[in-house]
């Protein structure tokens, strides 16, 4: 008896399988809706992109922040175009200045902070602020 039933659930595995193989039919106007989708959110997230590899110079690091915010203040009133930045990792305060597209953007201000700020002063690989460019679509 326990042969039979051992052979009936072999044998039936057998004949309910399923083929490995699937045909999928699909309409070639899929292809220009995604493609379509495409373009609408490339033009509604271009303004939403504000960031882009890029450099800024790192004028100071310390764990004394009133140096840090003295720093800040001296740039500011000396280039107002170089937007000063401020972060904090433990326990040091980092000020960097600038969104620069390349290093030799940035090598003239670094050339004019360095002779405020003779040591410790470097360009450094960082995520900067961009200003979308409008697009003449």
């Amino acid at each position: 008896m326990k042969f039979f039933f051992i052979a009936i659930l072999f044998f039936s595995n057998k004949l309910f399988a399923q083929s490995d193989s699937i045909i999928v039919h699909k309409d070639p106007r899929v292809d220009l809706l995604m493609k379509k989708q495409i373009q609408i959110n490339e033009v509604t997230t271009r303004d939403s992109r504000r960031t882009m590899s890029g450099f800024r110079i790192q004028v100071i690091s310390s764990s004394d922040r009133s140096k840090i915010f003295t720093a800040k203040a001296k740039i500011y009133q000396e280039y107002p175009e170089l937007k000063p930045y401020i972060f904090y990792l433990a326990p040091n305060y980092k000020l960097k200045v600038g969104n620069f597209k390349t290093q030799e953007e940035a090598q003239p201000y670094f050339d004019k902070l360095s002779r405020l700020y003779p040591t410790g002063i470097y360009i450094i690989h960082d995520a900067i602020e961009v200003k979308p460019e409008k697009s003449l679509d």
